[in-house]
């Protein structure tokens, strides 16, 4: 990952830096690898998030439909 600072401005160096890095998800990554999670509770977690992001697109779907 690369950030270009500009005018010796760390701060909004430092923003874009996180912007890319929740974008990318390492922050989310770093979070769930602090804990040892079971492949059992893996498995739950991956799946209720497949079931949250279909139940976003047909939510999304209907509202585009007009339903």
């Amino acid at each position: 990952m690369h950030v270009t600072v500009r005018d010796n401005n760390i701060d909004q160096a430092l923003r874009a830096l996180k912007k890319k890095m929740q974008r990318e998800g390492v922050f989310r990554e770093m979070k769930l690898r602090r804990n040892f999670e079971k492949p059992s509770e893996k498995r739950a977690r991956e799946k209720a998030e497949a079931v949250r992001r279909y139940r976003k697109l047909m939510r999304k779907r209907m509202e585009r439909e007009g339903f």
